[in-house]
Parts: structure tokens; C-alpha cells; sequence
């Protein structure tokens, strides 16, 4: 009697799964960050933590609009590369990370002002 022993992986699929930027060069001031709106990118400036939404489209609606304009350091404390954004699997939310110093923020983005939101991770 032969016994056959079945095991079952499950992976996630490339929707359920974040999509991480990579970082090449760290001198730069400002990068863009990818949503998973395909119309929709986040600008960050790395020094400060300045965020805006920008949008691009091929029928004449683009925009830039602020999502945080708070920046999270002292002026004295700005170093190029300072930020970054890591996705995460909900389409609205980031994690910005201060690379210096640990701190995180979770970042929500929408076209709707209303719901845009910065908040520590304490």
C-alpha cells in the first residue's frame, strides 16, 4: 500500500503583497513612491519628511497637492536621504521611517483631504 502525503503552499499573490522601493542613491533630496493607484505617486522630500500627492494622467488632470507639508525635523537636522517610505498592503497606507533616528509615522494618502492623515507610531 502505497501512502502519499499531499502538502499544500499557499502564496500570497502580488496584490496581497507590498511593493517595496529600492533605494540607490541616498544623496538625492526629494524621491517618488509608487501606490498601487496607477495614476497616483507620493513625493517625499528625504530631509525633512515633506510629502505631497502627485497625480498624472494623459487627460489633462495632473496635480500635485500636499499631503504633509510638517516637517519632522529641525531645520538644522535636514540630511538628504533621511526619509523613506516603505508600502505596505493596504493601497492607502505607507510606514515613513526616519532613517536617523527610528521614528515612524503611518502615512494615509487619498484624493480626498479629509482623509489624508500623518500619525506617529509611538
Amino acid at each position: 500500500m502505497m501512502l502519499l502525503t499531499v502538502i499544500s503552499v499557499s502564496a500570497q499573490s502580488g496584490a496581497d503583497t507590498a511593493t517595496q522601493n529600492i533605494s540607490t542613491d541616498s544623496n538625492v533630496e526629494y524621491r517618488l513612491f509608487s501606490t498601487k493607484n496607477m495614476n497616483i505617486f507620493i513625493k517625499l522630500n528625504t530631509k525633512n519628511g515633506q510629502m505631497w500627492l502627485v497625480q498624472w494622467s494623459t487627460k489633462g488632470n495632473e496635480s500635485e497637492v500636499a499631503l504633509s507639508l510638517v516637517s519632522r525635523v529641525p531645520k538644522e537636522e535636514e540630511k538628504n536621504g533621511r526619509f523613506f517610505l516603505y508600502p505596505t498592503t493596504n493601497i492607502y497606507n505607507f510606514i515613513l521611517l526616519d532613517q536617523i533616528d527610528g521614528r515612524v509615522w503611518q502615512v494615509q494618502w487619498s484624493v480626498e483631504p479629509k482623509d489624508r492623515m500623518v500619525v506617529p507610531i509611538l
